[in-house]
């Protein structure tokens, strides 16, 4: 068996060297165009270039969503960016459109395909199809199963890629119309505004001036809003399954994010491949998922339920850290750059965080700007000159318990 990677989203530069840096085995980016997350911080040519660096020199892998449904009149434009793409030699596509792959397959004959999960394969018969089409490795439907994975990794002939961490979507393996019906942004071609997330309420017939909430409680039924996907403690199931990727989803999620979820799920392979029969779930792993913003989370469609896991109780998103600021150097004298992201005050308590599970608690001592004045505050996006514990790193994050 292939040793299973640990991909990773980024959503720009910053998110793609925090991906490296915590853990990734390959990092999923999306360009200008033809990728479903077309509001996130997109990569230009010239990211693309960088990012392309950045993982080579890492001895890392790097993804490109072309992942959108496309009409007739796009495909002369598709051509033309897959050109352009050329010389960057990424080192897979990652598709949906049996359109999209025919063209990358013309016109880019030796670049590897991967597909999508939006092609919502659940059958090895269907896998054995985009075997022969020319795909390598595919995403499966997020309402595949374990018996699923399990039929499809051993009678397919490709690669298979699973989600194991993040938002999930109230339509079959995110193909919904609910976002283009109500505000014509597509969610089929990355421009979902998440109306399943909104709040709703009825209107009666004959008095149109008034609404009513749907309601269980005070909060409402939040009837569409799905909870996240959280697998940690069901890896082995999932890599002995013949899993050969664990995604992770969030290309429009923080950096912050992208580093705690992405040293958890590095430090679990990590901990499965040196000794699958002795693995055991680190409970600290899953107190550090807690530490992210997400919804309540779920195992998904993993062990066969049909129930969609709506999350009744809230449609909010829960969060107990606040993520406080970046390393951006350390002196030999010990003495850090950091980037703030949040305002944070001398004398309070800290935590530092870095690859690896490095983390310690430590007093904020006096803050300084570049230029040696003493600050009474950290500020967002202030240059602050302060010390930090030691082994402190450029890339390691500063945050606060807000519990």
């Amino acid at each position: 068996m292939k040793q299973p990677e640990l991909l990773v989203p980024a959503g720009n530069i910053e998110k793609l060297r925090t991906a490296i840096n915590y853990g990734a085995d390959a990092v999923y980016v999306g360009g200008e165009h033809f990728g479903l997350r077309a509001l996130a911080g997109n990569f230009s040519l010239a990211d693309l270039r960088l990012a392309r660096t950045l993982t080579q020199d890492a001895g890392k892998r790097l993804y490109l969503t072309l992942n959108a449904y496309l009409r007739p009149s796009e495909f002369p434009a598709l051509e033309a960016y897959l050109a352009a793409l050329q010389p960057l030699a990424i080192d897979a596509y990652i598709v949906s459109d049996p359109g999209v792959l025919a063209t990358v397959r013309r016109c880019a004959p030796q670049r590897e395909i991967h597909l999508s999960t939006q092609a919502n394969t659940g059958n090895a018969a269907a896998a054995k199809f985009w075997r022969e089409a020319g795909v390598s490795r595919i995403n499966l439907a997020r309402e595949a199963t374990l018996d699923d994975l399990r039929a499809i990794s051993a009678d397919s002939g490709v690669e298979v890629e699973v989600f194991v961490h993040g938002a999930m979507c109230v339509a079959y393996s995110g193909r919904c119309l609910l976002s283009a019906a109500m505000t014509g942004r597509s969610a089929n071609a990355g421009a979902c505004a998440h109306p399943c997330r909104w709040k709703y309420a009825l209107v009666e017939e004959t008095r149109p001036a008034e609404s009513f909430p749907i309601e269980e409680d005070a909060r409402g039924t939040y009837i569409m809003n799905s909870r996240d996907l959280c697998l940690i403690d069901h890896l082995p199931e999932v890599l002995s399954a013949g899993a050969t990727s664990l995604k992770i989803e969030g290309r429009m999620k923080s950096v912050y994010y992208v580093a705690v979820v992405s040293r958890v799920y590095r430090a679990a392979l990590d901990a499965w491949l040196a000794d699958p029969a002795t693995y055991r779930c680190n409970p600290l792993w899953r107190q550090e998922l807690e530490k992210v913003s997400h919804r309540p989370y779920a195992s998904g469609f993993l062990f066969g339920q049909d129930d969609p896991l709506i999350e009744p109780q809230r449609s909010g998103y829960l969060r107990s850290t606040d993520f406080i600021g970046m390393v951006e150097s350390v002196s030999a004298e010990g003495r850090a750059l950091v980037i703030g992201r949040n305002r944070f005050f001398p004398g309070e308590q800290l935590e530092l965080i870095g690859p690896a599970l490095r983390q310690s608690r430590f007093t904020v001592a006096t803050l300084h700007s570049e230029e040696g004045t003493v600050l009474t505050v950290g500020q967002p996006n202030a240059r602050i000159v302060m010390t930090l514990p030691s082994g402190a790193r450029s890339g390691d994050i500063l945050r606060r318990d807000n519990s």
